[in-house]
């Protein structure tokens, strides 16, 4: 058995003659009698006392404990009450590399997991309270792709509490718990006419923009974060290195996503079109905190901003300037007087990249070369999301095959 039980209400002395005798200690009949002792895997001891002539259930709470040691099961009982909330604060801290991808974590559990599940002890959580947590999570989170990222958070916090000794099992990889699928969408790239009827319908110091989306395929903040420096005119390079992102409420500069720095060819059209912006709206310079609000200042000289010449911010732009223009080119419905546009995530300036990129399949570019020129990580993830964009393979054979014959001169009868 772990450890020994201590009976506080006696204690053993040797009397005149030597023999050993129980005595009554200064405790005797207060309290709880007996305190069962073990040291834990960390080193340290515990203990839980039991009341007079429960001397067996403490030893078979000592049992149990031996046995969980013993099995990988073992909970230190101090801990038994920590809640998901508390545990998850911590772990928070620390769970992603960068702030933004803490704040993404700390948002998913302080919107959609705390009001649900964030006053229960860690200890006590079963499979069947993950998935009843997943079914009252449709409430707050409509989309099954969504649900599933909010899900992977909740499973890293239980991962990371089995890693700690908190929890002897994660109940969200429990057979019986079926996590949200995030069912693929097949991406349509807009038309030609689309891109420019969109261009068309911005205000004219934002026009430029969809030329450095459609044209170089940059995300929103590579666009609204293009510098002077970044563009080689001579050479027919853009060489990102930089983004405007948010992070914690504040605008900074910051590498690309994922730090993926990239240098992407620059169309002579495009270059046109930034040349000509830049004489009607001339480049201003920037000043915003490098990464963080409390990063050193950069300052840079930036190709779009504001009509005060400041950092253009995306939320004021979607609402003000996209989505109106989206309206005007028959993409999205024109709202009720006095209401908001609607959400049109499958509109916004990403669409950009996703006509780049099917305008470049369709001329033969590898998958290699658009991976690199979208900063995808990997190339596998740019086949995944365009594989349908593609041209044809009977296309190719047919044309392939007729080539041979007709060099050869073989007659086909």
């Amino acid at each position: 058995m772990a450890g020994h039980i201590q009976d506080r209400w006696y204690k053993t002395e040797e009397d005149a003659n030597g023999k050993t005798i129980r005595v009554k200690t200064d405790r005797y009949g207060k309290g709880l009698r007996y305190r069962a002792r073990y040291v834990g895997p960390d080193g340290t001891e515990k203990s839980k006392s039991f009341p007079d002539r429960q001397k067996r259930l403490a030893e078979a709470w000592l049992a149990k404990i031996q046995t969980d040691m013993e099995g990988g099961q073992y909970v230190d009982p101090k801990t038994a009450r920590t809640t998901f909330q508390q545990y998850a604060e911590r772990w928070a801290t620390t769970a992603a590399n960068d702030i933004t991808g803490r704040d993404a974590i700390e948002r998913h559990l302080r919107l959609h997991v705390y009001p649900l599940i964030g006053s229960r002890p860690m200890t006590a959580f079963q499979p069947a309270h993950v998935r009843d947590f997943l079914e009252e999570l449709k409430g707050s989170a409509p989309t099954e792709s969504y649900r599933r990222l909010i899900f992977g958070t909740v499973s890293a916090v239980f991962g990371a509490a089995v890693d700690d000794l908190l929890i002897a099992r994660n109940p969200c990889e429990a057979k019986s718990v079926r996590a949200p699928q995030s069912s693929p969408t097949r991406v349509t790239p807009w038309l030609a006419e689309q891109v420019f009827a969109v261009r068309g319908a911005l205000p004219a110091r934002f026009r430029a923009m969809v030329d450095v989306g459609g044209g170089c395929g940059l995300r929103q903040g590579e666009i609204f974060g293009l510098s002077v420096d970044e563009v080689d005119f001579d050479n027919e390079w853009v060489a990102l290195r930089h983004q405007v992102k948010r992070v914690r409420g504040a605008l900074v500069f910051a590498p690309p996503k994922r730090g993926k720095l990239r240098d992407v060819p620059l169309p002579g059209s495009v270059a046109a079109s930034l040349r000509s912006h830049a004489k009607q709206f001339p480049p201003a310079r920037i000043t915003l905190p490098w990464k963080l609000p409390t990063g050193p200042a950069v300052t840079k000289e930036l190709y779009f901003t504001g009509n005060t010449n400041d950092t253009v911010r995306a939320s004021y732009f979607d609402d003000f300037m996209w989505k109106p223009a989206l309206a005007v080119a028959g993409l999205i419905k024109q709202p009720p007087r006095g209401q908001r546009y609607p959400a049109a995530r499958e509109h916004g300036m990403h669409a950009l990249r996703h006509f780049y990129a099917s305008v470049l399949l369709d001329a033969g570019e590898t998958i290699k070369a658009l991976s690199t020129y979208l900063g995808h990580s990997d190339p596998g993830f740019t086949l995944r999301v365009y594989t349908h964009l593609l041209p044809s393979s009977e296309g190719r054979t047919r044309k392939a095959v007729e080539s041979v014959y007709l060099a050869a001169g073989s007659p086909t009868s």
